[in-house]
């Protein structure tokens, strides 16, 4: 029985594969051809010959590349687990919106009290095995030195969860007076990202304060992962802070920013430079980041640099402004605007003959 003939290529993708042989137009035929060119005989034992062969190669990659590898598993936190207890705290600061709906005025103070103490001890075990983390790479240390520090550092934190709510409800505020498009407070906590961004620096703010590795950046950075925004657990943030859209927003680990400023998409606060030693190598723990007074505004775009970068109270920061020198309270700061040119395109054709 003769094969039956492929159907002829479009017109566009047989016009563009002439061009450039290597584009891979969306067409069946030539994915079926790719599919069936080179194929080879399926090798049935594959897994009991071929396994045993990739296993040694992987294990080969693990002594040429270090680093990668964490293999004994002492002492490192579990991203999955910190990762649940942040969700954890969320409920708690935000009962009946984030988190477990089952709450409700008549068991909230039971379940509330079951809450905690899950968090207190995972968190301990979490913050326990950072802190060996840190203390192994330098010195051994007595076993109990760094468990009885978790304790505290996870009771800290849990009993500073009023104060956090406190600066959060503030934030809420900001974001629904800020932005004429919000309806409520409900819709601002259910949907804005800002509110998970600041909400879960302001716990891996705290967790940093302590000296608590890892963890910090854990939650900071899995939050960047799902809003866009990248605040640095370090970072100095005020009372009443709002990110307006918020994607792509940077804020340096060395940056402060004063009470009621509002950030808009694409702001960076980030380092001018990094000074090096006579090595080489970039030396660290130096502020590098901008200092934003109160009652600031910074609109999409802009970009402020160094830790020379002061901007006082009261300033107003147009879009793509770049800025790496100071600016006094109570200026504006906007870009000339740039010439456009319209040309004008005849609405009188020739037509072809």
């Amino acid at each position: 029985m003769s094969s039956k003939p492929s159907q002829p290529r479009p017109k566009d993708c047989t016009e563009c594969l002439e061009k450039n042989k290597d584009i891979d137009c969306w067409n069946p035929q030539r994915m079926l051809d790719t599919l069936m060119r080179n194929s080879q005989q399926v090798e049935h034992d594959w897994v009991l010959k071929g396994i045993p062969k990739l296993v040694d190669d992987v294990m080969v990659s693990y002594e040429r590349f270090g680093g990668m590898d964490h293999l004994e598993g002492r002492d490192l936190p579990s991203k999955k687990v910190v990762i649940e207890v942040l969700e954890d705290l969320f409920t708690v600061l935000f009962p009946g919106y984030l988190g477990d709906s089952e709450l409700t005025k008549a068991n909230i103070k039971y379940q509330l009290g079951t809450k905690l103490t899950s968090i207190y001890e995972r968190l301990t075990d979490q913050t326990d095995k950072s802190l060996k983390y840190i203390c192994r790479k330098i010195s051994e240390c007595p076993q109990d030195i760094c468990q009885k520090r978790a304790h505290i550092v996870a009771r800290e934190l849990l009993e500073k969860l009023p104060e956090i709510r406190a600066k959060l409800s503030g934030d809420v505020q900001a974001a629904y007076s800020g932005d004429p498009a919000a309806v409520s407070n409900d819709e601002v906590i259910l949907s804005y990202p800002c509110i998970l961004a600041i909400t879960t620096y302001r716990i891996a703010h705290e967790l940093y304060l302590a000296g608590v590795p890892l963890i910090p950046r854990i939650i900071t950075e899995h939050m960047h992962s799902l809003t866009g925004i990248d605040i640095h657990p370090g970072a100095k943030i005020g009372k009443n802070f709002f990110i307006d859209h918020g994607t792509g927003v940077v804020i340096g680990e060395t940056a402060e920013i004063g009470d009621n400023v509002k950030l808009y998409q694409g702001v960076t606060l980030g380092a001018l430079s990094f000074p090096k030693d006579e090595k080489g190598n970039i030396i660290k723990g130096r502020k590098r980041h901008p200092t934003v007074g109160n009652n600031v505004v910074i609109y999409s775009g802009a970009t402020l640099l160094g830790a020379e970068t002061v901007i006082g109270d009261n300033v107003v920061i147009g879009g793509n402004v770049w800025l790496t020198g100071p600016v006094a309270s109570g200026t504006k700061v906007t870009l000339a605007a740039p010439e456009q040119n319209y040309k004008v395109e005849s609405s009188h054709k020739k037509e072809n003959p």
